[in-house]
């Protein structure tokens, strides 16, 4: 049994990777993910939110292959 694992997306990636690894991992698409990512941005006055993808960024480790 593999153990599923959350990376930063190198093929769907547009800025880090971060929503691009979320939609892999949770297998939907990843405009899905951008798209409510981009919600709750409006929704939390986009401090927040943009903090948490650069803590994400720094985090989550890239795939390599």
């Amino acid at each position: 049994m593999t153990q599923k694992r959350l990376y930063r997306s190198k093929d769907t990636k547009v800025l880090g990777g971060v929503c691009g690894g979320l939609a892999e991992y949770f297998d939907i698409d990843p405009t899905l993910v951008r798209l409510a990512y981009v919600l709750l941005e409006f929704c939390t006055a986009f401090f927040p939110g943009i903090l948490l993808y650069i803590v994400a960024w720094i985090i989550v480790p890239e795939k390599n292959a």
